[in-house]
């Protein structure tokens, strides 16, 4: 059954290329997907048969196939064939307008992320997730730090800088990591960014070309599945375990991947440490396979037990030669910094710089320069003390306020890591509606199914890091209450 359009071998321009047929034939499924054409349920042609009918080659309908796959329009049954998913009947998101026309067709990728990932820009409350303790930051340390730079110093940061960061910012990242996250690096291979989401952004633009297979976690964060996808790039759902993402199971699945994304120290969003034995593994996997492995670290820093007992980073161990390790300040101090930084290989140092130029040249000079400050006088190490502290009594009085409020019905399990803590229910139940509920009396509760590409696991995500305790008792009253009405 081919799909009805225009045959894409006689409407390709003269020059044929092959990204121009692919882009066609995913554009004729998708279009046919989201007007009923191809209703859910419906089971697609065979990839020989369907490229046969088009006049293309096999390899072009399984390109176009895969990265409906990856954005979740299709879904494949082993043994059985590929069939519409049932999630191409749900509605659009609330808001959600189609990409404007005149956008080329990396432009259309990128205009069309919104349907998977919507970063928030209203203010936070409780339980909204990622957000940090803001109120009490010491501004007025910090402003001290600015006021101490010299005019000489201010006149030389209003200049053009390095696009790979300040030096010394450079050299107090590479300390840092080593005090704190047992990686040694040096301060040339630390290319500062905008957080880390530029950094994801800078590795797929470097490191990965259109139609490559990326593995990512399933559920995981989002807005890497949308910078890999606004690249042409097929994110690869992998499963977890109580050991962090099935390497095992990726590899075998998706044997053509150049690149694992993960979050090894406290995985988001469902907490999970990945364990020695899988770490190696998936290093091993980077070496046979010459691939690519992400370390997104984003609150590694927030670990509660003494600094014996802390995980050291995935980047920390022998034979991690090939990870590239993303880390941010927007946790850890606040995301109104808007800095992060990568460590790459020194190869790789000057393409990140250059990419980092053409993007937006560089980082504001007197903030890095400050940042190194506080980093290098110690001011960071007790900030984190102080948040460690804090955030472990918020989590305390999140688990007791919820089993008090709910009548025992919802009973969190404590975390030595994080900011948030995971409620797991039963897979493939219904998580959004208690959501809704929420938002509608004010509380902002995430679904675990929000972060789930293939994934049945369901759940709610509860994020107490930024919230007083007033706050978050008083949430979870709302949240309790509902849950002794469903």
């Amino acid at each position: 059954m081919p799909v009805a359009g225009a045959n894409p071998k006689t409407t390709a321009p003269r020059d044929g290329r092959l990204g121009q047929l692919r882009q066609q034939v995913y554009e004729q499924l998708r279009s046919a997907i989201e007007q009923g054409r191809l209703p859910a349920g419906t089971r697609l042609p065979p990839s020989r048969e369907h490229a046969a009918s088009l006049g293309v080659s096999r390899n072009t309908v399984l390109w176009a196939v895969q990265r409906l796959q990856a954005e979740g329009y299709v879904e494949a049954r082993v043994g059985d064939g590929t069939y519409v998913s049932q999630a191409a009947d749900a509605p659009p998101p609330q808001g959600l307008v189609a990409p404007p026309r005149g956008l080329s067709r990396r432009g259309q990728l990128i205009a069309e992320t919104a349907a998977r990932w919507r970063p928030p820009h209203v203010a936070a409350r409780a339980f909204r997730i990622g957000a940090p303790e803001v109120d009490t930051f010491p501004f007025a340390l910090w402003d001290r730090l600015a006021r101490q730079a010299s005019p000489r110093q201010r006149s030389a940061r209003a200049q053009y800088l390095d696009p790979a960061g300040d030096p010394d910012l450079r050299q107090a990242v590479a300390l840092w990591l080593w005090a704190s996250r047992g990686i040694r690096c040096d301060a040339a291979q630390v290319v500062v960014c905008s957080g880390s989401q530029q950094g994801i952004d800078l590795i797929a633009r470097l490191l990965l070309d259109v139609g490559d297979e990326v593995l990512v976690e399933d559920p995981g964060y989002p807005g890497i599945r949308a910078s890999l996808l606004g690249h042409g790039v097929l994110a690869r759902p992998v499963a977890l375990d109580a050991q962090g993402l099935r390497i095992d199971e990726g590899a075998a699945q998706w044997p053509g991947a150049r690149m694992a994304v993960v979050t090894p120290t406290h995985q988001f969003p469902t907490g999970v440490c990945m364990g020695l034995a899988r770490r190696q593994a998936l290093l091993q996997w980077a070496r046979t396979h010459d691939a690519w492995v992400v370390e997104d670290d984003y609150d590694g820093e927030f670990q509660y037990g003494g600094a014996a007992q802390r995980v050291p980073a995935l980047c920390s161990l022998p034979g991690s030669e090939r990870v590239l390790y993303v880390g941010t300040f927007s946790k850890t101090l606040h995301p109104g910094l808007r800095l992060g930084f990568v460590v790459v290989p020194p190869a790789l140092v000057e393409a990140f710089a250059m990419a980092r130029a053409i993007t937006d040249r560089h980082a504001p000079g007197d903030t890095q320069a400050v940042l190194a400050r506080f980093i290098a006088e110690g001011h960071l190490l007790r900030h984190l003390r102080q948040m460690r502290e804090l955030y472990q009594a918020r989590q305390r009085v999140l688990v007791d306020a919820l089993a008090d409020t709910s009548g025992g019905a919802l009973q969190l399990a404590p975390s030595d890591r994080g900011m948030h803590l995971l409620y797991e229910a039963a897979p493939g139940s219904d998580d959004e509606t208690l959501s809704r509920k929420a938002l509608t009396a004010g509380v902002m509760l995430a679904p675990l199914s929000r972060y789930a590409m293939q994934s049945t696991r369901r759940g709610w995500l509860l994020g107490y890091a930024g919230y007083s305790e007033a706050e978050i008792v008083a949430a979870a009253r709302v949240v309790g209450g509902l849950a002794r009405m469903r």
